[in-house]
């Protein structure tokens, strides 16, 4: 069940996830200035890590970044920033080829960092996303 709050003037973005009420974080929060950030994703669907290896991964946690985005009305032409989180070197072609298919005519400001690992040992990739409501497009100005 997916449920967007508002709490003062940050608008919050909960989706259900396990993780997200078992430690206490938001899936995405969006700042009166119209910066949104996306918590760290992983290719969990419906609350099971789905299979696949670095590029399915990566697609599926683009998508369920992608998602929350779209709870708050933005969609990928939002998107200014990406980061992503893998567990191997040997990963990075087929992770950056999702990140190409998905964001190569946005073309956001991006970083690919190795990690030791995630949660689940299952899980070899996690990204972060982040998206710019302009003013055009309903953010307050500071």
């Amino acid at each position: 069940m997916t449920d967007s709050a508002r709490s003062g003037s940050v608008r919050k973005v909960v989706t259900g996830a396990p993780w997200e009420d078992q430690f206490g974080y938001s899936r995405a929060v969006e700042l009166p200035n119209g910066l949104v950030l996306v918590s760290g994703c992983t290719s969990v669907v419906d609350g099971e890590i789905a299979a696949g290896g670095p590029y399915e991964q990566a697609v599926n946690s683009f998508n369920v970044a992608l998602s929350a985005l779209k709870q708050l009305d933005l969609g990928v032409a939002d998107v200014v920033r990406t980061r992503m989180y893998i567990t191997h070197a040997r990963d990075v072609e087929e992770v950056g080829r999702a990140h190409k298919e998905l964001f190569d005519a946005v073309r956001p400001a991006a970083s690919m960092i190795i990690v030791q690992g995630f949660v689940d040992p299952s899980l070899v990739v996690e990204v972060e996303v982040e998206a710019y409501r302009g003013t055009e497009r309903g953010a307050q100005p500071s």
